[in-house]
């Protein structure tokens, strides 16, 4: 991958990992576990790793990213993230237990490492330009992946490192575990609550807000007599209008999906009267004097132009989508569905489970919004926010 650096990056997080590396070293603790003891800090194992990570600290203090730099603190980084978890056992067996935590200053230090070392090389990953298509796009995918990656190992280590009560907040183990464990139970609940409400809520919602935000653009005493009928609607809080629509359509995931309506109706209406008028006057002033009509103006030059607006409710929609649904579930449902099972849970107390169903409805979400990004994209690809910026050589 051809890339140059964006602006120097060269930054105090060298000097942290470098620092906490130092100190797990001057601080060398015996930690026992089980039939096991690890020794934090000179070893047969700890030189080495010890070597790779100081290394990568040092490569982390250049002025510039480059090839080699940004290899060695990726290897600096999976050495020490890997010598954490292999001392996080025993070091959460010792913080669950009589013998504190004073016992683990070169655990911690270690940590702080890993996380400087982290956020080092996202940075310098972030301020690089690549030449080329596939560059550009495996550093998207690159990026936010060692992020969310370091996000969940800190959850992990903090949450077990501080022997943090299970019922408080789970590790990220102990969740995937249930979601192992409980797919059947989830794919009802996602069958119920995504590919019934969201699905048929968004689609009324947002089809139903552009033909609207049409009627708005095409008859403009609407626009004083409709829009804040719109906005006072939107402002209605979903703990109120949920228990209504289950009154009014029941409580199978018809209700769910009139509350999504609801919720995505006025973002698209917006959207879509404001990208309307998103023409220039001279374009307008065009199309008028080649003698085109209203209907020829709004499709050859006005809705083209809207795109970018729609997307962008289309993309909020799609994220307000899931949050509505859940939320009114808790309201009356059948004995299925996230939101039902979110709210049954946290009353026995199963944590774990509820957390293995955000993460469901998270990454439901996620892909929902991506699949509207990656359409987008497509369709609106000649729009100035989607155009590569020049490289210089």
């Amino acid at each position: 991958m051809s890339a140059r650096a964006a602006s120097p990056t060269g930054s105090w997080q060298g000097w942290v990992a470098l620092l906490g590396l130092l100190a797990a070293l001057l601080f060398p603790q015996v930690v026992t576990g089980g039939d096991r003891t690890y020794l934090i800090g000179f070893g047969s194992y700890a030189v080495l790793a010890a070597l790779t990570m100081v290394a990568a600290a040092l490569a982390g203090l250049t002025a510039r990213p480059s090839g080699v730099g940004d290899t060695v603190i990726f290897a600096g980084l999976i050495v020490c993230a890997a010598s954490v978890f292999v001392l996080l056992p025993p070091v959460a067996e010792r913080a669950s237990g009589d013998g504190g935590l004073a016992a683990t200053v070169g655990f911690w230090a270690l940590v702080i490492a890993a996380w400087a070392l982290a956020w080092l090389l996202v940075r310098r990953l972030a301020g690089v330009r690549a030449e080329r298509t596939g560059g550009a796009m495996l550093l998207r995918i690159v990026v936010p992946l060692i992020f969310g990656a370091t996000v969940i190992c800190l959850w992990e280590v903090l949450v077990r490192g501080f022997a943090v009560p299970f019922v408080i907040l789970p590790p990220p183990s102990a969740i995937w575990a249930r979601i192992l464990a409980s797919v059947p139970t989830l794919w009802v609940d996602f069958q119920q609550t995504f590919l019934k409400s969201v699905l048929a809520g968004y689609a009324i919602g947002c089809l139903s807000g552009l033909v609207v935000a049409l009627a708005v653009d095409r008859i403009p005493f609407l626009k004083r007599g409709l829009l804040p009928v719109g906005n006072l609607v939107s402002a209605l809080p979903i703990v109120a209008t949920a228990p209504i629509m289950v009154m009014w359509f029941g409580f199978d995931w018809p209700s769910k999906a009139a509350v999504v309506v609801a919720m995505t109706f006025f973002p698209m209406l917006i959207n879509t009267v404001t990208g309307l008028a998103a023409a220039e006057p001279m374009e307008r002033d065009l199309m008028r004097t080649y003698g085109a009509g209203y209907w020829q103006s709004l499709f050859r030059l006005r809705l083209p132009a809207a795109l970018p607006f729609i997307f962008n409710a289309l993309k909020i929609n799609s994220t307000l989508a899931m949050i509505g649904a859940i939320v009114a579930e808790f309201f009356g449902t059948p004995i299925k569905g996230m939101g039902f099972r979110i709210s049954t849970e946290v009353g026995r107390m199963n944590t774990d489970m509820v957390w293995a169903e955000i993460a469901v409805a998270a990454l439901a979400g996620s892909a929902f919004y991506g699949v509207v990004a990656l359409i987008e994209r497509a369709a609106t690809f000649w729009h100035p926010s989607f155009r590569q910026p020049s490289v210089e050589g």
